[in-house]
């Protein structure tokens, strides 16, 4: 699917928002790739709409933060069998 660009930086952003997804996850559900949802919600959309922008980089530092422990899991989960 074509995508004006400025609006696929509020549409991702909108959905990171609404969902408290990572940028995987909006990648996968965009069918971008990752680097185009974090070039998108953090280059771009700032000059597009600022007050998204501030609202989406909260969210996005908090999955950054917590990326570690998820690794952790997916990790035990695979050596534990649950995959």
């Amino acid at each position: 699917m074509k995508w004006n660009v400025d609006e696929r930086c509020i549409e991702l952003a909108q959905f990171i928002c609404e969902t408290g997804a990572t940028v995987r996850a909006a990648a996968k559900r965009f069918g971008v790739s990752k680097s185009t949802v974090h070039k998108d919600v953090t280059a771009r959309l700032k000059h597009i709409n600022k007050a998204l922008y501030e609202k989406t980089q909260p969210i996005l530092q908090r999955n950054k933060e917590e990326r570690h422990i998820r690794g952790g899991a997916a990790t035990k989960a695979k050596y534990m069998g649950d995959r």
